[in-house]
C-alpha cells in the first residue's frame, strides 16, 4: 500500500481529484470511473475511489450497459463498495436511463421499429425476464398509451389475444403494436412468436385494428415483424 492510497480524497494531488477536474476541465473530462467514484465518494484502505471503480468498470468491460445488470450483490464482490454506495451506483443508471426514455417520449409518432426500439429500449433492455407489451395508436401513428400485458419466465412470457385487444377498444385504437424482450440477447422470433402475431394479427383484422409491427427487442439490437415483411 503506497502513501497515495492511505490519503482522504480531498488529500490526493489535484489531478486525482475527479471533483476538482470536473470543475476545471468539464463533466466531458472524466471517465466512466471517475463519475461513479464521485458517486462513492471513498474507496478503502486499499485503494482509491477512482482505482476501485477502474476495477469495477474492467469486470464488466467497460460497458455501462452490463454495469446496469449488477445487483447488489454484485458489487458486494468488491471490498469497499457496501450496499449503501453500491444502491448509489444503481439509482444513478436507473436515472440515466430513465432520461433517456423521456426523451424518446417526446416523440410521439411511431413511423417506422426504429421508433418504437427506442422508445422500449430504456424499459426492457436490462429486464432479466420476457415482458410482453402493446403499444396503442391512433390513425395519425400517434401514441395513445403502451400496456404491459405480461411478465414471464426467462425462457418465455404469456400473451392473451383478449386482453390486447381488450386494451386497443377501450382506449380506441386504430393501430397497435407488439413489443417484448428475449433476456438472453438473441432477438430472433421464436415458433411460438410467429404464431402469436398472425393470432393476433387476425383477430385484430375483425375489429378493423391494424397490427403494425411486433418488434423483439435483444440487449442493443432487434427484430420487426414489419420490416420482414410478416405483419
Amino acid at each position: 500500500m503506497n502513501e497515495r492510497q492511505k490519503l482522504n480524497i480531498n488529500q490526493w494531488a489535484e489531478e486525482d481529484r475527479p471533483r476538482e477536474k470536473m470543475v476545471n476541465k468539464g463533466v466531458a473530462a472524466l471517465s466512466d470511473a471517475e463519475l461513479l467514484a464521485i458517486l462513492i465518494g471513498s474507496g478503502s484502505r486499499d485503494e482509491s475511489a477512482v482505482e476501485l471503480m477502474r476495477r469495477v468498470m474492467a469486470s464488466c468491460h467497460n460497458n455501462l450497459n452490463e454495469l446496469a445488470h449488477w445487483g447488489v450483490h454484485d458489487f458486494s464482490t468488491f471490498k469497499g463498495l457496501g450496499p449503501a454506495k453500491s444502491i448509489t451506483i444503481m439509482a444513478a443508471l436507473e436515472l440515466g436511463k430513465r432520461r433517456k426514455q423521456q426523451e424518446v417520449r417526446e416523440r410521439q409518432t411511431i413511423r417506422c421499429s426504429r421508433d418504437i426500439f427506442e422508445l422500449f429500449h430504456p424499459l426492457l433492455c436490462d429486464s432479466p425476464q420476457e415482458e410482453f407489451w402493446v403499444l396503442l395508436l391512433n390513425q395519425a401513428c400517434k401514441v395513445i398509451d403502451s400496456v404491459r400485458i405480461s411478465t414471464g419466465g426467462i425462457d418465455g412470457t404469456y400473451a392473451d389475444v383478449r386482453s390486447i385487444l381488450r386494451e386497443a377498444l377501450l382506449q380506441r385504437a386504430t393501430q397497435l403494436a407488439l413489443i417484448h424482450n428475449h433476456p438472453s440477447g438473441n432477438c430472433q422470433p421464436s415458433a411460438s412468436d410467429r404464431q402469436l402475431t398472425q393470432q393476433i394479427q387476425q383477430a385484430a383484422r375483425t375489429m378493423n385494428i391494424q397490427l403494425t409491427d411486433h418488434v423483439i427487442i435483444g440487449s442493443d439490437k432487434f427484430y420487426s415483424f414489419a420490416d420482414e415483411g410478416l405483419v
